[in-house]
């Protein structure tokens, strides 16, 4: 018996219930359209909102940065590892987001992990939405806080489960999603806040898919609910709409400077490349030079979203670009991914435990960078797989 029999027995599990992830190659730089596997495809996955991953002014910036300062900062932000370009970003992202102070990390998901790590430990208690990212789920865990789960979306759960622990911690954390990224629904940011207020408790949003998204200029949920000042910590990243990689926390002066000293993906791994921090500093002076690729984004979201609901797909309640088409079950999910593929558009199926079982879906990704071609396209193939798999 082989040591490795168990995970060969939970593989084979996976491919006949249709969970095995089939993870595609490609040959070509994110954009509205990619080369996938040796053949052009539209994109429909990505997370490139305002198709900043391939500009020719980040692309600019990342090269003439690695050029001055080279490929890597070579040691953690503490001991020699952070430059000049890492504090002009967190300057630019503090000014961008309007709050005090703002501090970078490998990702969002390091700054996720780093950022609760550090807030709370043993004795706290965090109230985490039910559906939040596994960043958060994990940075929960690693905490060692009792996590207390209220309903998705449901502030008066959240208050219910604060009035049945109160007096069972020493300090607090509500934590949410701004945009939860499966469903494209936003978190009811609003009401949480009051809650917050209310029991003296810190706040923390994700707000992952809501820059370059929500807001003015695409600045955020926060700026989306009009909430300056009064969100204690916002947590974000910059590989979806900035198009490019790492993570930012941007909050109160004093929440920043105790992350210097204990977030711990900061203090013991090396520090964002120069040539993604520069990257990230052109997507900066793009949106703050032009609300345009925003404004467009929303425009073709509305549009495809409209022709996806005329042919009767069941695309659930998303408020954002994030589109989600629900088929059922992972087999049939995977199926019409493939059939998709083969018609030229690529959308990968989704299926449990990222989202749960009979909820198996195609999440399309909505961006600046399409044309209405391309979404005309896209609507035409969504419908004629569907017709041929008898889903409408």
């Amino acid at each position: 018996m082989s040591r490795f029999d168990w995970i060969q027995k939970e593989l084979k599990n996976l491919k006949e219930s249709g969970l095995f992830n089939q993870i595609r190659t490609l040959n070509s730089p994110q954009g509205s359209w990619l080369e996938v596997d040796g053949r052009q495809v539209l994109n429909f996955c990505s997370n490139n909102y305002l198709g900043l991953a391939n500009d020719a002014r980040m692309v600019s910036a990342a090269c003439e940065a690695a050029q001055r300062y080279g490929v890597g900062p070579a040691a953690v932000r503490s001991i020699a590892g952070t430059m000049d370009l890492h504090i002009k970003l967190e300057e630019r992202m503090a000014a961008f987001k309007h709050v005090e102070a703002a501090i970078t990390f490998q990702s969002g998901y390091c700054a996720n992990l780093g950022t609760i790590q550090a807030l709370v430990g043993k004795g706290d208690m965090i109230f985490s939405d039910e559906l939040n990212h596994a960043s958060i789920i994990d940075g929960c865990r690693l905490s060692g806080a009792t996590i207390q789960r209220f309903e998705h979306c449901n502030p008066g759960h959240l208050e219910l489960v604060i009035k049945e622990n109160e007096g069972r911690y020493e300090k607090a954390l509500i934590i949410s999603d701004g945009v939860f990224s499966m469903d494209g629904d936003i978190a009811p940011l609003d009401k949480l806040c009051e809650i917050a207020k209310a029991h003296d408790i810190l706040l923390l949003v994700d707000d992952a898919h809501g820059e370059g998204v929500l807001g003015e200029g695409g600045r955020g949920i926060v700026d989306h609910f009009g909430l300056h000042g009064q969100v204690d910590i916002e947590v974000g990243t910059f590989s979806k709409a900035f198009g490019v990689m790492g993570g930012v926390v941007a909050g109160s002066a004093v929440i920043i400077d105790w992350l210097r000293q204990r977030g711990r993906p900061f203090l013991f791994s090396s520090a964002m490349t120069p040539a993604d921090v520069a990257a990230c500093l052109a997507a900066v002076d793009i949106l703050e030079e032009s609300t345009q690729r925003v404004e467009r984004l929303w425009a073709n979201t509305d549009y495809f979203k409209q022709g996806m609901a005329s042919i009767g797909f069941d695309i659930g309640n998303s408020q954002t670009p994030i589109t989600p088409v629900i088929l059922g079950e992972a087999p049939l999910a995977q199926q019409f991914s493939r059939e998709l593929f083969e018609a030229g558009i690529f959308a990968t199926s989704i299926g449990y435990p990222t989202v749960p079982k009979g909820r198996a879906r195609i999440r399309v990704m909505i961006s600046a960078a399409h044309s209405q071609a391309d979404l005309d396209q896209g609507l035409e193939a969504f419908e004629k797989t569907a017709k041929k798999l008898g889903v409408i």
